[in-house]
C-alpha cells in the first residue's frame, strides 16, 4: 500500500477544526458514533476499561446493534490489558475486533515493544474523521491529575476522508487470512465542506517506511519564517537535525516543545543530549512543565500545519505504524499557534545556553556513540522474528450485509 506525497495528491475543499486533549475530542468522538447510519471504522493503540473505555464500548455497541458495520483493531502491547467481558461485550454485539500482536506478558512485562500499532483513526460513514495522538483513555482528561496528557487530534471532513477510509478498511483486512467477514464499499460523499487542503499519509515497515518523515523535512526546508515544532518523544536523525538547524541558520524561527515532565524520563534525557548543538545553531527550546506532554504537532510559516500520531523518535521514525494528517489552512495554523504560544507563555520553561553542561572530552566522545545507538537499536531488536506482528481476529457472531 504506497502512499507517497508523488502519488496521493492533497485534496482540496476540506473542512478542519482542531480538537485539544480528551475534554474536547471524546464528546465529539461519541457523538460522531451515535450518529452513525452505515460504518464505523476504529483503530487505535490504546484503549483502557477505564471510563472513557466503557464508553466508547457502548457506543461502538449500540452502534453495531442497530445495524452499523462497526470494526475496530486495538495494539496487543498498548491495549493488553482489556478483561475477556469487555471484549466479548463487544464481539457479541457484531463488532469486527482484532488485536494488532497479542502476546502473553511474562512475569508481568510485555515483551511486544517494538513495531505496535500506534495510529489512531476513527472514520464514521466515510465522511467525517479523527486523526491525532489521543488514546481512549483517562488520562488524557485533565480531572485525572498531575500525569494527564497534553495532546491534540483533528477533525476531518470532505475528500480526504475518502483515503483514510479506504486505507484504513484495507490495514483492517491485509491479514484476515480467507477469513469471511466482508467489506463491502460504500458510496462516499463528494463534497467540499471547508477550504483546507489536507494530505493523509502513513508510516509502515514496507514502501512507506519514511513518508512521514519526508513530508516534515520538505517543509522545513521550504520555511521561510517560522517553524514550531512540538512533540513528546524527539529524538530524530541526523538529516531531521540538519534541516532544523539550516532553517535556524538561514533566519527562521524556529522553536521546538518537548516533555519537560515526562512520562518515560529516559526519552527526556535523549531529547536534552540534542539541546546544545540545536541551541548553537539558534533553535529555541522549551520544555513544557504543566503535566506530561503528548502532541505530535507541527506547523510551518502561515498555512502548514501537521497533526498525528508519529513522535520524531526512533520507534516511531522506524518501526511504529503512524499516521499523520498534513493541512494547508491559514485558520486551522493560526489557532494552532494560538494554543502553542500559551503553553510557552505560561506553562514552560525555554533552556538557555548558559544552563547547558559544557563540553567535555568525554561528553564528546561518548554522546556520537550513545546517539547512534539508541538511533539503530529499535531498528535492529525490530528484525527479531519474535517481533513480526500479527493480528488476531477476536471470535464474533458475524452481522449479515444490512
Amino acid at each position: 500500500m504506497r502512499m507517497t506525497t508523488s502519488d496521493r495528491a492533497w485534496r482540496p475543499g476540506n473542512r478542519v477544526e482542531l480538537l485539544e486533549n480528551g475534554e474536547a475530542f471524546f464528546p465529539r468522538v461519541f457523538e460522531a458514533i451515535a450518529q452513525a447510519r452505515r460504518e464505523v471504522l476504529l483503530e487505535t493503540f490504546i484503549l483502557f476499561e477505564d471510563k472513557v473505555g466503557n464508553e466508547l464500548r457502548q457506543r461502538i455497541i449500540d452502534a453495531s446493534r442497530r445495524g452499523v458495520r462497526v470494526e475496530m483493531t486495538v495494539d496487543g502491547y498498548g491495549s493488553y490489558n482489556l478483561s475477556e467481558e469487555f471484549l466479548s461485550g463487544l464481539t457479541a454485539a457484531g463488532v469486527a475486533l482484532r488485536i494488532f500482536d497479542p502476546r502473553r506478558t511474562l512475569f508481568g512485562l510485555r515483551l511486544n515493544v517494538f513495531r505496535r500499532l500506534h495510529r489512531k483513526l476513527l472514520v464514521v460513514d466515510g465522511e467525517r474523521a479523527f486523526v491525532g495522538g489521543i488514546n481512549y483513555g483517562c488520562d488524557h482528561l485533565e480531572d485525572a491529575g498531575p500525569l494527564s496528557k497534553q495532546d491534540y487530534a483533528l477533525e476531518v471532513e470532505g475528500p480526504v476522508v475518502a483515503d483514510i477510509r479506504d486505507f484504513l478498511a484495507a490495514a483492517m483486512h491485509a491479514h484476515d487470512n480467507g477469513h469471511s467477514w466482508s467489506h463491502p464499499g460504500i458510496t462516499l460523499p463528494v463534497t467540499t465542506p471547508g477550504d483546507a487542503q489536507a494530505l493523509f499519509l502513513v508510516r509502515d515497515n514496507g514502501r512507506n517506511s519514511t513518508a512521514i518523515e519526508r513530508e516534515y523535512r520538505a517543509a522545513i526546508r521550504a520555511a521561510r519564517r517560522e517553524i514550531v515544532i512540538a512533540n513528546a518523544y524527539f529524538f530524530p536523525g541526523y538529516g531531521f537535525m540538519r534541516e532544523l538547524r539550516n532553517a535556524a541558520q538561514r533566519g527562521v524561527r524556529v522553536s521546538l516543545i518537548v516533555q519537560g515532565e515526562p512520562d518515560m524520563p529516559f526519552a527526556q534525557l535523549a531529547a536534552r543530549m540534542l539541546y546544545p548543538d540545536l541551541v548553537a545553531a539558534g533553535v529555541a527550546i522549551y520544555e513544557y512543565c504543566r503535566r506530561p506532554f503528548h502532541g505530535k504537532v507541527a506547523l510551518v510559516d502561515d498555512d502548514w500545519t501537521t497533526i498525528g500520531s508519529s513522535n520524531l523518535d526512533p520507534l516511531s521514525l522506524s518501526l511504529n505504524l503512524e499516521a499523520n494528517v498534513f493541512v494547508r489552512d491559514p485558520a486551522l495554523n493560526r489557532q494552532l499557534r494560538s494554543r502553542l504560544d500559551a503553553l510557552r507563555q505560561q506553562d514552560c520553561r525555554r533552556i538557555e545556553a548558559r544552563t547547558l553542561p559544557r563540553r567535555s572530552f568525554w561528553r564528546t566522545l561518548v554522546a556520537p556513540v550513545f546517539y547512534h545507538a539508541q538511533r539503530r537499536f529499535p531498528t535492529w531488536a525490530g528484525l527479531l522474528p519474535a517481533h513480526t506482528p500479527k493480528v488476531v481476529l477476536v471470535a464474533t457472531d458475524e452481522k449479515q450485509d444490512p
